[in-house]
């Protein structure tokens, strides 16, 4: 999963990113609201998580123009703003849900995953390929009926693989839907993790495409 984390205040942004980031989410961290907007339009994101006064273009502001966009990502403000009217204006604008400051990081933790499974929800809450199943909404995966356990990042990649089973994913694909765009990405990474789930799932389910990426074994 991929978040962008809209807070212009330093220590605020750092313990959210950190946090956020020990639950093996990806992180893309932005501190102002032209910042935030330029993110929204050039990545796909799972969640997004804002905050109101922003330099630049305020939050409400960035809001707004998401779902005039017709954009449905869940959307979590956290602001210092904690009167009714405000509340009321930033869920009536579009938010998914609001958090006032100062908030306790585990709450917050908690909020993202509950609209995250919100999300998971809306859309094909399982996968299938063959004999592999994935659950989205539990993370779970399944081969011929039999549960395999997954990492984060493992569960990560595959699902990524099976969005289009059969169609090339790039390691360059893969590796935005593992990190944020400050994460430090060891260049053998990607092929670490699809070394693991060919141990899982076979040797021959992942396809190597050789100097482009991986595709998922096609379906006779």
């Amino acid at each position: 999963m991929r978040l962008l984390l809209v807070e212009d205040d330093p220590m605020i942004g750092e313990s959210i990113e950190d946090g956020l980031r020990g639950e093996r989410y990806a992180v893309d961290w932005v501190r102002d609201g032209l910042a935030a907007d330029l993110a929204l339009t050039t990545v796909g994101y799972d969640l997004l998580l804002l905050d109101l006064g922003l330099p630049s273009k305020q939050g409400m502001d960035v809001l707004r123009a998401l779902r005039a966009r017709g954009d449905d990502l869940p959307v979590l403000i956290i602001t210092a703003r904690d009167a009714t009217p405000d509340r009321v204006q930033g869920l009536d604008s579009g938010a998914d849900d609001y958090l006032v400051k100062p908030f306790d990081l585990d709450e917050l933790l908690a909020r993202t995953r509950a609209l995250l499974r919100r999300r998971v929800a809306r859309t094909q809450s399982v996968v299938e390929h063959g004999g592999v199943t994935l659950d989205l909404a539990s993370h779970e995966a399944r081969l011929d009926g039999t549960p395999v356990k997954l990492s984060a990042r493992e569960f990560a990649v595959l699902r990524a693989l099976l969005d289009n089973p059969g169609s090339v994913v790039t390691k360059s694909q893969l590796e935005e839907k593992l990190y944020g765009w400050n994460s430090e990405v060891e260049s053998n990474t990607v092929d670490v993790y699809v070394h693991h789930l060919r141990k899982k799932f076979g040797a021959d389910f992942i396809k190597n495409v050789r100097g482009v990426g991986y595709k998922v074994k096609p379906l006779p």
